[in-house]
């Protein structure tokens, strides 16, 4: 396991849509114990492959019930509205309010290559939304209304201490 390089905002592979992942092979499986240790590392809440230089549909996310990995994931339904505050590692100390579904159900594959689906809401919800989005070189500045000031952004970091 490694802590990998986490691509900033600006290179072009944030940019690009990513392959799907069709050997899930001990190759695969270093890749995502890479990106758990990197996402941990970095303190954040998930991590998908493109910002870590690899253009695979790969993401992995953790709200603080524990890793859950998502290959090849597809959002199937949505529903509901929340706007909140979104970051991204991938462009650090940049927040914007951004609208995304209350609820999704998504379907993926997990590392021995088994498709599964689940409902998340909130946090979860939004975050798997943000991960598939960069799998589709898309990043949150995209959809935001509008960024948030630096006050904002140290008020904000109050709250969540």
């Amino acid at each position: 396991m490694a802590i990998r390089n986490i691509v900033q905002f600006g290179e072009d592979i944030l940019k690009k849509e990513c392959r799907p992942v069709e050997k899930f092979d001990h190759k695969l499986r270093q890749l995502l114990d890479d990106m758990q240790d990197t996402l941990y590392e970095a303190n954040g809440a998930g991590l998908a492959a493109p910002q870590v230089g690899v253009l695979r549909q790969i993401c992995v996310i953790d709200v603080g019930d524990g890793l859950v990995e998502f290959i090849n994931p597809e959002i199937l339904s949505v529903e509901g509205e929340q706007t909140g505050a979104e970051g991204c590692l991938s462009l650090p100390n940049e927040w914007g309010m951004v609208t995304r579904p209350q609820k999704v159900t998504v379907r993926a594959q997990n590392r021995k290559g088994k498709w599964f689906k689940t409902t998340a809401e909130d946090l979860f919800a939004r975050c798997i939304c943000h991960e598939v989005d960069h799998l589709h070189g898309t990043v949150f500045t995209d959809k935001a209304s509008r960024m948030l000031t630096p006050e904002e952004i140290e008020q904000l970091q109050k709250e969540q201490q």
